[in-house]
Parts: C-alpha cells; sequence; structure tokens
C-alpha cells in the first residue's frame, strides 16, 4: 500500500506531503473523477484546468471512454488538447470540438485474439455477452445491453462482427466489452481475469458486471507512459487521478496518484494520496494545491 496521504478542503486538516519534482503533467480520468455523478464538470475544475496549463503543466484526460463520448470535456482543452480514451487503446486530438476528434495513436487488438479472449471467457463464465468496440463505434450481441449513448451499428452473432469479411472489418478493434447479468462485477472481474490471463488485459469502470478488455499490454498506464516519454516527462513528475479499477495501474505508475474520496478499496490501496470526492471537486482542489506550490 502506498503512503495514502489524505487531503481534505480544508488546510488545517492537511497533513504535510513529502517533496516532490515539479508536476509537468497531469492525468485525470473522467467518470466518477473529474466528472460530477451529473457528468457536468463544475467551474471550479474548468478554472483549475485553465489555471494547470497557464502555470505550464500539460492536462491529459485518461479515460475508458471511447472517442465519441468525449465531448463532455472537448470545451475544456487547452494547449495540446490530448486524451487517452478506451483504457489506453487511442490517443485522440480533441481540437476541433465534437465531432472533429482525430485518432492520433492507436494501440488495437487483433481479432483473432478477441476471438480467443471471447471463446475462453464464454466457457469459463457462461452467460457472459459481447461487445466490440472499434474506432467508428460498437456492434454488440442481441444479449449484451446497449448503452443508451450509444448509436448501434449492428447487432449481431460476435463471430459475424469479427468475421474477416464484415462491413466494418477495416476499422481497428480497440476493446472487448462483456456483460455478466446475474454476478457482481468485482466476482467477474476475478473471473475474467484468471481465464483469460496474459492473453489481454482486463479490467472495470463500470458499476455493474461490465468488463473492459484490451490487448495484452495495453492500459491507462502503458499509454500514458509512451506519451509521457515522447515528451521527455518522468513518471515523478505526473500527477494522476482516478477512481475505479481501470485506474489502478496510472495511479501506481505516476509519481504522485491520488484516489478520490468516492474510490473503490483497489484505488485507495493503490494509490499514493487521496482527495475528496468527484462531486466536492477532488480533482481542483489538487491542482489548486499545485499550482500555489509552483508558484511559492
Amino acid at each position: 500500500m502506498r503512503n495514502n496521504a489524505v487531503v481534505t478542503t480544508s488546510a488545517a486538516d492537511q497533513h504535510p506531503v513529502p517533496a516532490h519534482p515539479r508536476p509537468r503533467l497531469i492525468a485525470t480520468d473522467l467518470d466518477g473523477t473529474l466528472l460530477r455523478d451529473d457528468k457536468s464538470v463544475s467551474p471550479r475544475t474548468v478554472a483549475a484546468l485553465a489555471a494547470a496549463e497557464e502555470a505550464g503543466i500539460e492536462v491529459f484526460f485518461v479515460t475508458g471512454r471511447p472517442a465519441r463520448w468525449m465531448d463532455v470535456v472537448s470545451d475544456h482543452v487547452h494547449g495540446h488538447g490530448l486524451a487517452i480514451c478506451g483504457n489506453g487503446a487511442a490517443v485522440v486530438d480533441l481540437h476541433g470540438g465534437p465531432g472533429q476528434h482525430r485518432f492520433v495513436k492507436l494501440r488495437s487488438m487483433q481479432r483473432e485474439t478477441a476471438l480467443d479472449v471471447i471463446q475462453v471467457l464464454r466457457a469459463a463464465v457462461p452467460g457472459t455477452s459481447f461487445a466490440i468496440e472499434r474506432t467508428g463505434g460498437i456492434c454488440h450481441e442481441l444479449a449484451y445491453p446497449p448503452l443508451h449513448m450509444d448509436p448501434i451499428i449492428t447487432i449481431a452473432p460476435v463471430e459475424k462482427l469479427l468475421a474477416e469479411d464484415f462491413d466494418l472489418a477495416d476499422q481497428p478493434v480497440l476493446k472487448l466489452l462483456a456483460h455478466h447479468g446475474e454476478l457482481t462485477p468485482d466476482e467477474f472481474l476475478t473471473l475474467a481475469r484468471t481465464a483469460v490471463g496474459p492473453r489481454a488485459e482486463v479490467t472495470r469502470s463500470s458499476p455493474t458486471a461490465l468488463l473492459e478488455i484490451s490487448a495484452a499490454g495495453v492500459s491507462k498506464a502503458s499509454t500514458l507512459a509512451l506519451c509521457c516519454a515522447e515528451r521527455g516527462i518522468r513518471a515523478e513528475e505526473v500527477v494522476a487521478f482516478g477512481d475505479m479499477p481501470n485506474d489502478v495501474e496510472m495511479l501506481s505508475w505516476a509519481g504522485r496518484g491520488y484516489a478520490m474520496g468516492n474510490a473503490h478499496p483497489d484505488v485507495i490501496a493503490a494509490a499514493w494520496g487521496r482527495t475528496v470526492a468527484n462531486n466536492d471537486d477532488g480533482v481542483a482542489v489538487i491542482i489548486e494545491q499545485l499550482i500555489a506550490e509552483a508558484l511559492a
């Protein structure tokens, strides 16, 4: 377990923070982290993000969301405007606003790997249904429960969706989604990780039994590390925020990883520190402190 320095909104309650290099990059999850539960970005958080970039600190949105769900933060990008989407499967340029997002890096899953993972999970966890997330949208099996945010392209058996002659076969597979209607989220995650093994990365960010499966070695942390290396930014110069199991590796990798006050227990255990909940602007609280330290 990390040090778990606790940060609250009251300065009198704050624990001393060990010395760190001046931060050069802030990496923040969205749902349950930067966003409030109503999916809004608070005025305080908007101001904190702008102040960070004004102070020379880059900001990366790092999320399990696909690129098409990034409109919620498109109005709040500054500087580079890059986001890591799909749990590390894609890096997207958010400049240009809704509908104008551009993929700049893809870390896709091979169709053979996807079919292998599906076969293994079906055998190990009967009752699992699947969806395929591609660069152009999502397709799923009939048994898979669709999300209201998604315009569905095709509903068909997953073998058809991954066939070499499928209409969308030229679009890279970013991740698989696996759903189970009876297991708890953590039970499903444990069973799936055991069954899939090193074939792929299995994680979750939903409060339901919905798993997100990426190519082996692809995660928020590994793609963030690639982006930082390209910029000459060291892990210890990164401050990260998250709340769910798909954030664990990123918070462990960053020099300072903060669990939200509403975070999953595994995230709290992996984090260096803890801030207040997303509805209390926990990310903004830390950014304000970081800027104050940098200007001191």
